[in-house]
């Protein structure tokens, strides 16, 4: 069952579109249940379709398309690298594998604490800032060096 603060910031989100118009806000709901349950479990998005009157495959399909939904658990900070062409012309080559080697763990893996994940990244659209990195979907660390990983994971452990 969505939380009362779920719901009254879904509500807030349904204040942009048309009373008819439900279904468009399905994005936003679905990150205000990740972000307050940590992913999205096959329940989680059936609530949100019901709550917004929606098919629930309306919602699966949103859920599905784009990776910043979590439908497994993830680690308390999952980072994100991007590896399409502009960030791997400018070394996230490296920062995965630097990654990968500081936390002992590859692509969709959890660290055996449950603290880190390791995801890769479609285009994040900051390119001229590439290699970039995301944490949780909401911070975007730019210019990465094996020595920025390092002061991140300094910063968050």
């Amino acid at each position: 069952m969505l939380s009362a603060e779920a719901i009254k910031k879904i509500e807030y989100e349904l204040t942009k579109y048309p009373p008819e118009k439900r279904q468009a806000a399905v994005m936003s709901a679905l990150r205000i249940v990740q972000m307050e349950r940590g992913w999205l479990s096959q329940e989680s998005i059936s609530e949100v379709a019901e709550y917004l009157g929606i098919p629930e495959i309306a919602a699966m399909e949103v859920a599905t398309f784009y990776n910043m939904y979590d439908l497994e658990p993830v680690g308390k900070y999952k980072l994100t690298v991007c590896t399409n062409i502009s960030c791997m012309l400018r070394g996230s080559d490296e920062i995965v594998s630097h990654l990968q080697d500081k936390l002992g763990i590859g692509f969709n893996e959890i660290t055996p604490d449950g603290k880190f994940c390791l995801k890769e990244g479609e285009c994040m659209g900051c390119c001229g800032g590439a290699p970039l990195l995301h944490v949780n979907n909401t911070d975007m660390r730019e210019f990465m060096t094996p020595e920025k990983v390092d002061e991140l994971l300094k910063e968050l452990k």
